[in-house]
């Protein structure tokens, strides 16, 4: 069986099974420090105390990628939530699967995130690791604790072809 995967343009209504787009687009700012910024509130719904998991900050140093690509495994943190958030503006990739004991192969979606957006998987969200479109850093927020909250699904027979 050969799939290709064409990517599509993220918005909060199609992400919105696999997590959170992380953006302040489309959102009302609260001003704060007598007017000299915005907070923008309650972009992600992070989850990662699950089993007394403690949320972790880190920085993922990720390489450009080549498209056409090869998908080989999805991964899924069925104890927490995974963010990933840009340290500069750039497009990158989330390439998923709904929840459930394997990737469905034919419910597999990939979107583009433009620039100034992050996104949020929701626990148990199956997803390629992270797709960059150049050398960038990513701000990671994700568990950090005991428990088996990294399960890999290698496709052994499926050619499944990410095309950008």
């Amino acid at each position: 069986m050969e799939k290709i995967i064409k990517p599509i343009k993220i918005n909060r209504a199609n992400f919105a099974q696999y997590g959170d787009l992380i953006s302040s687009y489309e959102i009302d700012p609260i001003n704060i420090n007598a007017g000299y910024a915005k907070r923008f509130d309650n972009l992600a719904d992070l989850n990662t105390s699950k089993d007394g998991g403690k949320t972790i900050v880190s920085i993922f140093s990720a390489l450009k990628r080549k498209f056409p690509m090869k998908i080989d495994m999805m991964e899924k943190h069925p104890l927490s939530s995974q963010a990933f958030i840009p340290m500069k503006e750039t497009t990158f990739l989330a390439f998923v699967a709904p929840q459930g004991e394997t990737p469905e192969i034919d419910k597999i979606q990939s979107f583009i995130i433009p620039p100034k957006t992050g996104i949020n998987y929701k626990p148990g969200t199956w997803h390629f690791p992270l797709i960059s479109t150049e050398d960038l850093n990513f701000l990671v927020i994700d568990r950090k604790g005991k428990g088996e909250n990294l399960i890999i699904h290698k496709f052994e027979k499926e050619k499944i072809i990410l095309n950008y």
